[in-house]
C-alpha cells in the first residue's frame, strides 16, 4: 500500500473517530475527553509534530549548506536566489488578488451580529528595514535554537558559499556535510514512515472538539475562502506550470499527492519542509541543490493560502462592521500581506496574526478576528496544501530554468 493511501486512511479514520466522540458530547463523558482526546491521541499527534520540528533545523542547515557549496561553477546563487524570491511575492501578491476579488463579488458578512467582547493585540506593521534587519543572524546558534528560518538559510547560504570557495582545502569538512545531510534525510524517511499514525491522532483531536458542525453560520465565508483556495492551488499553479516548465500540471498534481495530504493534517509549512524536500526530489526530479534552497525558503516566506484567508476576511469584517473599503484600501492590503509574509513563521495559526496586522493597516477593527476563529482551524490545513503546493511549483520552475529538473519524472 503507498503512504498517500495510507494517510488517507488514517485521515478519514480520524475524521471519523472524531465526529462519532463529539457527536456523543465530550462533557458528557470526562474519561474519553481527559484519557483518550487530551491524552492518547493529543499526545500522539504531538508527538508526531514535534519529531517533524525536530528534523527542520538540520535539515535546512545540512541540506542548504550541502546544495550551496556543492553548486556547479556555471550556476550562480544570486540569480536562483532572485528568481526565486520574485516568483514567491509574484504568487502570494496574485493569491491575495484573488481572494480580495472574490469576496468583493460575493460580499460575505453583511448581516452579521457583531457583538463581541474578545479584543486582541494588534502586532506592528511590517516594514523594509524590519524586514532586512531580521533576516540578519548576530547569533547563529540563538538561531536555530529560535527556528528563525530566514535567519538560519542566511547562515547556512553563507556557510556553503565559504566551503565552496575554499575548494579542495576543506574537501573533508564538505564530505562531512554531504555525509551528516544523508543521515537526516534518512532521519526523515523513519519520521515519514509513522505519519498515517500522526495524521490519524491530529485529525481525531480536531474533529472530537470541533465537531462537523463547525463551519455554522460561517459557511459563506468558509465556501468563498476554499473557492479561492482551490481556484489559485489548481489554475494559478497550473498556468504557472504550463508557461515555465511546459510540462503537465496534472501529472504534477499527481506526484505531489501524498504532500498535499500531509500538509492538510500537518497545518504547518515549517513541520512539513522534509516531506516537501523529498517529493520535491524524489517524484518531480529537482536537482537537490536547487531544491535545499527554494523549498526552506518558500516555507518560510511563500504564503499564498494565507494571504487568500486575509483578501477575504479583510473584505467580510469590513462588510460585517458596514465599513467601506477605497481602492486604496485593497492596494495596501496587498502590499501588508505580501509584505508580512516574508517575516513569518509557517506554523499554525500564523495566519491569525498577519491578519491583525492587515486589518490594523486598513483601519478595520481588529476585534472582527474573532468572528472567523471558529472556523480558521479548517481553513489553516487548506491553506498550508495550497503554501506546500506553490513550494513545490516554484522549486520545479526555478530548477527547469537553471536546466537542473529531471523531466522524466514529469
Amino acid at each position: 500500500m503507498s503512504l498517500t493511501s495510507k494517510i488517507l486512511i488514517g485521515m478519514f479514520s480520524g475524521l471519523l473517530l472524531g465526529s462519532i466522540i463529539s457527536s456523543l458530547g465530550l462533557e458528557s463523558n470526562q474519561y474519553i475527553k481527559a484519557y483518550l482526546i487530551d491524552g492518547l491521541l493529543y499526545t500522539g499527534g504531538q508527538i508526531f509534530i514535534s519529531l517533524l520540528k525536530l528534523m527542520v533545523v538540520p535539515l535546512v542547515f545540512f541540506s542548504l549548506t550541502s546544495g550551496v557549496s556543492s553548486l556547479d561553477k556555471n550556476l550562480s546563487l544570486g540569480r536562483i536566489a532572485g528568481k526565486t524570491l520574485v516568483l514567491y511575492l509574484i504568487t502570494t501578491a496574485i493569491a491575495i488578488s484573488i481572494g480580495l476579488t472574490l469576496a468583493v463579488l460575493f460580499n460575505p458578512g453583511n448581516n452579521l451580529d457583531l457583538e463581541t467582547s474578545i479584543s486582541l493585540s494588534i502586532p506592528e506593521s511590517p516594514n523594509i528595514k524590519d524586514i532586512i534587519l531580521g533576516i540578519i543572524p548576530s547569533n547563529p546558534i540563538k538561531a536555530m535554537a529560535d527556528g528563525n528560518m530566514l535567519q538560519i538559510i542566511v547562515f547556512s547560504i553563507l556557510f556553503g558559499i565559504a566551503i565552496r570557495s575554499l575548494g579542495d582545502s576543506v574537501k573533508l569538512i564538505k564530505d562531512a556535510v554531504n555525509s551528516i545531510t544523508e543521515i537526516v534525510l534518512k532521519l526523515v524517511m523513519f519520521i515519514i514512515n509513522i505519519a498515517p499514525f500522526g495524521v490519524f491522532c491530529l485529525m481525531s483531536v480536531i474533529f472530537a472538539e470541533k465537531g462537523l458542525t463547525v463551519l455554522g453560520d460561517l459557511s459563506f465565508y468558509f465556501f468563498i475562502v476554499v473557492s479561492a483556495l482551490l481556484l489559485h492551488g489548481f489554475l494559478t499553479y497550473s498556468l504557472f506550470l504550463i508557461l515555465f516548465v511546459k510540462v503537465n500540471p496534472f501529472k504534477f498534481f499527481n506526484k505531489i499527492k501524498s504532500l498535499m495530504l500531509f500538509a492538510f493534517s500537518t497545518s504547518s509549512s515549517n513541520a512539513t519542509i522534509p516531506v516537501t524536500l523529498k517529493t520535491v526530489v524524489d517524484n518531480i526530479g529537482v536537482n537537490r541543490k536547487i531544491a535545499s534552497f527554494t523549498v526552506p525558503l518558500g516555507a518560510t516566506i511563500n504564503m499564498d493560502g494565507t494571504a487568500i484567508m486575509q483578501g477575504v476576511a479583510t473584505v467580510f469584517i469590513a462588510n460585517a462592521y458596514s465599513i467601506d473599503l477605497l481602492f486604496i484600501d485593497y492596494l495596501m492590503v496587498i502590499l501588508t500581506a505580501t509584505l508580512a509574509s516574508i517575516g513569518t513563521a509557517g506554523v499554525p495559526g500564523v495566519g491569525l496574526i498577519m491578519l491583525a496586522m492587515v486589518l490594523n493597516q486598513v483601519g478595520l477593527p481588529v476585534e472582527g478576528i474573532a468572528l472567523i476563529i471558529g472556523v480558521d482551524r479548517l481553513l489553516d490545513m487548506l491553506r498550508t496544501v495550497v503554501n506546500v503546493t506553490g513550494d513545490s511549483t516554484i522549486s520545479t520552475i526555478v530548477a527547469n530554468s537553471e536546466n537542473q529538473l529531471e523531466r522524466t519524472n514529469l
